[in-house]
């Protein structure tokens, strides 16, 4: 069906879970009163630091670049384990559970530590709660899915 299985599993499961993570978090910070081009620069702080959020539209402009590179880099990895570990499509959505928060731990407690973003990690319960479940659901129930249609088609 699909002429390469990995292009479209990562491509497919990268772009859909970067948008609905896209729209769930530009939804949540405007509720909250963040404008979408503070919230973007938010993520581009991880290249730049403090001087995101003086880099305007170009510095929102890489923190969506950088969201969409990030889930693509996941659907990559999430690929590359299926093929070592054939369980992780026979259970999608257990998989998409365990990568999702497996996500959520890595993004918080070793790359963001690690880049220059200027925020420390507060452990709010009910946002840390929210936000796992938008790992689980919205980031690895389409990453899974999408590999699982890829390897199954392969």
């Amino acid at each position: 069906m699909h002429r390469n299985p990995a292009a479209f599993a990562i491509l497919a499961g990268g772009l859909i879970a970067g948008t609905l993570d896209a729209i769930y978090a530009t939804t949540f910070a405007s509720m909250r009163g963040m404008e979408p081009m503070k919230l973007w620069q938010l993520v581009a702080s991880g290249w730049l630091g403090e001087s995101a959020y003086q880099g305007g539209w170009s510095a929102a402009t890489l923190g969506l670049v950088s969201h969409y590179g990030i889930m693509l880099c996941a659907a990559g990895l999430f690929y590359s384990a299926a093929k070592a570990f054939p369980f992780l499509v026979r259970r999608p959505i257990v998989s998409a559970m365990v990568f999702g928060v497996g996500m959520y731990l890595a993004m918080n407690f070793v790359i963001l530590p690690l880049s220059a973003y200027p925020h420390p990690f507060r452990f709010v319960p009910w946002l840390v709660a929210l936000n796992l479940a938008v790992h689980m659901f919205l980031v690895g129930v389409p990453i899974s899915l999408s590999t699982r249609a890829a390897r199954v088609a392969a």
